[in-house]
């Protein structure tokens, strides 16, 4: 099995939604990575990021969110051209896991029209909620006719070990990390936004937008048990890590 990162767009906000003591004009850069997988069994993608067309006009896409959680991606900057750097196209994907459903996550579920999309159900009711419509959530990233799995608890998507996904509550209801395990690079935890950047994890600073601040407390304990036993941890959103990781031409096998 191989591990392919891909870029899923670029986004700035206010630091102090992730590290309360930072400047109130201070903004923080954060990239959006997705992950996808070559599995013997079927091409699995974790997250597809940002929807291309918030390069051209944000606020169309996002409305008045947009100018809170600024786009600031690149025309290419985006899941579809990413995979074609591995001469792979959205009908080439088998499963998509949404981590949540969270507009910089699910963005381009729209493309994988002949794919799975793996999603919580508890992640699928909050989605639905009329209320959430504008507030992270978009009934145009997530609606879509495609088939949806849902599930509760962890999930072994191959039965084999080395997908593995996670339930990880707290940022919202339904918020999934995945974990991978590597025959040669070992084990890898996908921890999307329950762990957005590496001070999440070290310091417990939960960011201000966190949905239930006991149950990611509680996802936190067992992210940090599960990185002590040996897998590393990538982060939803930390831009020094994402700085280390490799190019999608390359792979972690």
């Amino acid at each position: 099995m191989k591990m392919h990162i891909l870029s899923g767009g670029r986004l700035q906000m206010k630091k102090q939604v992730y590290l309360p003591d930072a400047m109130p004009d201070e903004k923080i850069t954060l990239p959006v990575s997705c992950y996808l997988f070559r599995h013997p069994q079927g091409n699995v993608l974790f997250d597809t990021g940002c929807h291309p067309t918030l390069i051209e006009d944000p606020e169309k896409r996002w409305g008045s969110m947009a100018r809170a959680v600024v786009p600031v991606m690149a025309k290419d900057d985006n899941v579809i051209s990413e995979l074609g750097r591995v001469n792979l196209t959205p009908d080439d994907i088998d499963i998509v896991v949404s981590s949540h459903f969270h507009c910089d996550h699910c963005g381009c579920n729209e493309y994988f029209s002949k794919a799975v999309i793996y999603v919580h159900a508890d992640e699928i009711k909050r989605a639905q909620d009329p209320e959430m419509e504008g507030r992270g959530y978009f009934q145009a990233d997530w609606d879509h006719p495609i088939p949806l799995k849902e599930f509760n608890g962890e999930v072994d998507v191959f039965d084999d070990g080395h997908i593995v996904l996670l339930p990880l509550p707290g940022h919202t209801p339904g918020l999934t990390g995945l974990l991978a395990s590597l025959p040669n690079s070992g084990a890898y935890l996908l921890a999307s936004d329950a762990v957005p950047i590496r001070e999440t994890l070290d310091l417990e600073v939960l960011p201000s937008h966190t949905w239930n601040k006991d149950l990611l407390t509680n996802s936190l304990a067992e992210i940090k048990r599960i990185e002590k036993s040996g897998a590393t941890v990538f982060c939803g959103h930390d831009l020094a890590q994402s700085s280390t990781f490799k190019p999608p031409e390359e792979f972690y096998s």
